[in-house]
């Protein structure tokens, strides 16, 4: 830590949360935009649902979660705000390059840039707020970043087919990546990296060491399954749902896709905010309930995506969207708070790196590539897309169920990893909001 960074005060806090919101909503809204031009990539390059799912899922996650470990640690040594930053470009200059795609593999190529930038983002991001607000005030500021979900739905699935509609599918792509490259260049000009003391060169523990380390904690484990099952839930539904509403019932590609996103997006807005308070005021009694909150929700949100799917008429669907948002917009920062409690400061980003990697692969990789590859194999048309998600979507309630159990184990493994002999990373000499 050089002196000229030890002299800068921090950022404050929310002008650090509206930064971060900003750029995780460009993150999210350039994974959800292919999802919402689904049709119009598929007819130029003649692709099947099972290569859309391939672009969609595998061709993002594969080094999204072998690099998100090693962006993790470079956050948990060094400076957060920077790799943030620079995950930021990478992510969106290859969305651009996406738009200028020549065939499949050019663009799987540029898929696979995608999910290298991103990978910079989460571990790092949530670190650093944890940096930047008291364990009290988490949720509610883990539920304002995590209403990224929901905007960067909108704008991907609502935004991209109408900009596809007038200007085509490439200009969408174009615009959201150059949009992003100036975000993450603002990002690093207004938010400083609070000043970490004792920060040593051999400040991040063995990996193979916090492995075993976090494979001896139930909690860590059960949350992690918690968090992959439902995500490959929720992620199935969200990612291939637009697609379902156009073709059951008809309508046109960008009347369908707009719809889903805001009815699904508005209400899981409204549904992360409201989570997040009620995890806030639940927290003042026992850190435990974050996380069984989390675990209800994603059971009846399970239960309303599924009714969703199989809804007879595109207004009885769109109703549906309003318990399925209200109750899985939130459950994610329940989960994400409970784990940054229980985690000590020197290894939350690496420990919140490997949580994210184990439940990436479930939800973002096998969720929407066995979608699409269980609808090509029955029939690539509305029904058999209605099968694939029935035979995905019910994992949430495994899910819920391995929630619940999660919280018994909460404390006695926050006190075991606060005991652990740990190397002298640095921790936050700032006080936090």
């Amino acid at each position: 830590m050089n002196s000229r960074t030890a002299s800068v005060p921090p950022s404050n806090p929310w002008v650090v949360l509206a930064m971060l919101l900003a750029i995780y909503i460009f993150n999210f809204a350039d994974r959800y935009l292919i999802t919402g031009l689904i049709g119009p990539i598929k007819a130029e390059f003649g692709l099947g649902d099972g290569m859309m799912g391939l672009l969609m899922g595998p061709a993002f996650v594969v080094l999204y979660v072998v690099l998100g470990v090693p962006f993790a640690r470079m956050a948990d040594r060094g400076s957060r705000i920077r790799i943030i930053a620079a995950g930021c470009v990478l992510w969106s200059g290859a969305t651009v390059a996406t738009g200028l795609a020549t065939g499949p593999i050019s663009l799987a190529l540029a898929r696979v840039g995608v999910g290298v930038g991103e990978a910079a983002f989460v571990a790092p991001a949530y670190s650093l707020l944890s940096d930047y607000f008291r364990p009290e005030k988490r949720g509610f500021a883990f539920a304002l970043l995590g209403l990224a979900t929901y905007f960067g739905q909108i704008a991907g699935q609502g935004g991209g087919p109408a900009i596809a509609a007038v200007h085509g599918w490439r200009l969408a792509f174009i615009g959201m990546g150059v949009a992003g490259v100036a975000l993450g260049v603002l990002a690093l000009w207004l938010i400083r990296e609070p000043v970490r003391t004792k920060l040593a060169e051999d400040g991040v523990m063995p990996f193979g060491r916090l492995v075993a380390l976090l494979l001896r904690r139930p909690a860590f484990l059960l949350m992690a399954l918690t968090f992959g099952l439902a995500a490959l839930s929720g992620v199935a539904f969200s990612y291939w749902g637009p697609e379902l509403f156009a073709r059951r019932y008809g309508l046109d590609p960008v009347t369908a896709k707009s719809a889903f996103a805001l009815n699904f997006g508005l209400s899981g807005l409204i549904g992360t905010l409201l989570f997040g308070a009620l995890a806030d005021r639940l927290s003042a009694r026992s850190m435990i309930w974050p996380s069984r909150l989390s675990a209800l929700a994603i059971g009846a949100a399970t239960a309303a995506i599924l009714a969703a799917t199989w809804a007879d008429s595109f207004t009885l669907a769109r109703w549906l969207a309003v318990p399925a948002g209200l109750l899985g917009g939130g459950w994610p920062v329940g989960l994400l708070a409970t784990l940054q409690y229980m985690l000590p400061a020197s290894i939350r980003a690496s420990s919140t790196a490997l949580f994210l990697a184990a439940t990436t692969l479930l939800g973002y990789f096998v969720a929407p590539w066995a979608t699409g590859a269980i609808s090509g194999w029955l029939g690539n048309d509305g029904h058999s897309l209605a099968i694939a998600l029935s035979l995905i979507i019910p994992f949430g309630f495994l899910a819920s169920a391995l929630g619940w159990l999660a919280g018994a184990r909460l404390e006695r493994d926050r006190q075991a990893l606060a005991q652990a002999p740990f190397p002298s990373a640095g921790h936050c000499a700032m006080e936090p909001a």
